[in-house]
């Protein structure tokens, strides 16, 4: 899972949260509140929060801050908004959120606030303001941006349970050898966590992130927020939707997950699409052998990719020292899975540039890597951006619970890998959250109506397609907003599609859902 904002700048924005940010536990104070009740299934005694000023200032944090200037010269000024660790004991100990606001110039016509999250989970959306104020256009002038930093994610007391990885998604591999290490590993990871960060896991969830914007909404000093959210974001809405109903204006959630299938094996069912996003880009490369040498039809790209497969199982090495990476068949499946999110012709080159580098060297010849695919292999596997993999991992693991026992994910495994060979070891294999503390509440029901305008592509490989279909039919006067023939995670304002940014940007500008389902289609080019 990622999303779109977070596929083309996931690593800088992760890294530059990092330097921001030097302390993996939260600095935490103690508060004392007056009794008062809010909803979302809290105690009494957040009136204070609701209440606080916010103090305005400017965004950057230094001189190498990227995030901080690009929101600086978007007119972004930032605040942190104290929220209670625990909102069962908002008398307790508190963080805060990071926060970024590009306010509404059209004031006239001003509709509020626009929250944004980029989904994830544990993305960091401060930055995404800008790029949001763009997509929007004219509409964009209506409203207050409001970039967000979940708690524990970039500015907002950023969790690191100091992984020797950066990310807890990795193939089963070929085998029982390669699955035994994954069990290791992420045994590993859960213990690592709990040994660093055992006091604030708890209340890692999206429940509290939910709780947090709903005090966000009121030191912004609004009765009601509207909101834009991807992937993991679509969740979160949802959440907030069902927890703080008449709380909430104009809804937009883009790579809608079905909330029934949320939880640490969200991936599970997506293979179909995956293989055929990894299918359609065989037959883009194969036009394209001259450059990429990896075969003439769209079978002997296919053919490419299983032979490279089969000698990581081995393991071999890309790059050249300093920079160089030891590959196996837990992790070269994944770097493909991790490029088939996007059919740009600007994503699937560097697919195909990084599977040509891995097939030389699964032939043993030496190889050279771009520095764009240097760093997606620092930030993957190594810990350089431990935070990323320790906050993605702890929401997933603090909202619903996985099965404890690892023979379970190894018969899903083998069950999976004759009609998905790629995808299944990896989309069925189990993380951390096998090995974590049960959550503290019950993930979130859908109960409630909710009047969201819903954008999903047929074939999306992350949150596939029947998810937002499934979400729509939970929410009965929501619409949806159909993208034929692409196999693209996240579509509104990244994708440059003009119908799908048009019916969006209608909704935001006059709140009024289409009066159907829409359907678009995929430009040819894209």
């Amino acid at each position: 899972m990622t999303s779109p904002s977070a596929a083309v700048r996931r690593t800088a924005a992760v890294g530059l949260a990092l330097a921001a940010c030097c302390t993996a536990v939260p600095t935490m104070a103690s508060a004392t509140a007056p009794a008062t009740a809010e909803p979302g299934g809290t105690a009494p005694g957040l009136g204070r929060f609701y209440d606080q000023r916010l103090d305005w200032r400017s965004c950057v944090l230094g001189p190498d801050d990227e995030t901080g200037h690009a929101l600086a010269k978007a007119g972004a000024r930032c605040a942190d908004v104290t929220v209670p660790l625990d909102y069962a004991d908002p008398g307790g100990r508190t963080m805060t959120v990071a926060i970024s606001r590009i306010k509404a110039t059209d004031t006239r016509h001003r509709v509020g606030p626009l929250l944004l999250n980029g989904g994830g989970p544990g993305g960091p959306s401060l930055g995404d303001a800008p790029d949001t104020r763009k997509a929007m256009k004219d509409v964009g002038a209506r409203y207050d941006i409001i970039g967000v930093d979940p708690r524990f994610v970039g500015r907002s007391n950023p969790l690191d349970c100091e992984w020797p990885v950066s990310s807890a998604i990795f193939s089963a591999g070929l085998g029982r050898a390669g699955f035994d290490r994954q069990v290791a590993l992420h045994k590993d990871l859960a213990a690592k966590c709990r040994a660093t960060n055992a006091f604030v896991l708890p209340f890692v969830s999206t429940r509290n992130t939910a709780r947090d914007m709903d005090v966000i909404r009121g030191a912004l000093d609004e009765r009601k927020i509207s909101y834009l959210g991807y992937s993991y974001g679509t969740y979160l809405g949802t959440v907030y939707t069902q927890m703080f109903p008449g709380r909430y204006d104009r809804v937009v959630l883009d790579g809608a997950i079905d909330p029934r299938r949320y939880g640490p094996r969200l991936l599970r069912g997506a293979e179909p699409e995956n293989d055929r996003a990894l299918s359609d880009w065989a037959a883009w490369a194969a036009k394209r052998h001259g450059t990429y040498g990896l075969g003439r039809t769209r079978a002997q790209v296919l053919a490419t990719v299983d032979r490279t497969i089969e000698a990581s199982a081995r393991g071999f090495t890309v790059g050249t020292a300093p920079d160089s990476f030891r590959l196996d068949d837990t992790t070269v499946p994944t770097l493909l899975f991790m490029g088939i999110s996007d059919d740009t012709d600007t994503a699937r080159a560097a697919l195909g540039e990084q599977t040509s580098v891995l097939a030389k060297a699964a032939k043993g010849q030496p190889t050279r890597l771009s520095p764009e695919f240097t760093e997606v292999l620092r930030s993957y596997i190594t810990g350089t951006d431990s935070h990323y993999g320790s906050v993605q991992t702890a929401i997933l693991c603090g909202d619903v619970a996985a099965p404890r026992d690892p023979e379970r994910y190894w018969r899903d495994v083998q069950r999976s890998r004759a009609a998905h060979p790629v995808t299944g070891p990896l989309t069925n294999n189990l993380n951390a959250c096998a090995f974590w503390d049960r959550p503290r509440e019950a993930p979130t029901q859908v109960r409630d109506d909710a009047p969201a305008l819903l954008v999903g592509a047929t074939g999306d490989p992350r949150s596939d397609y029947q998810g937002t279909v499934a979400l729509h039919g939970m929410l009965p006067s929501s619409r949806l907003i159909t993208l034929k023939g692409a196999n693209r995670h996240g579509v509104y304002g990244y994708y440059g599609n003009a119908c799908v940014d048009a019916k969006v940007n209608a909704y935001l500008d006059t709140g009024k859902l289409p009066g159907k389902d829409v359907t678009c289609v995929k430009k040819k080019n894209a």
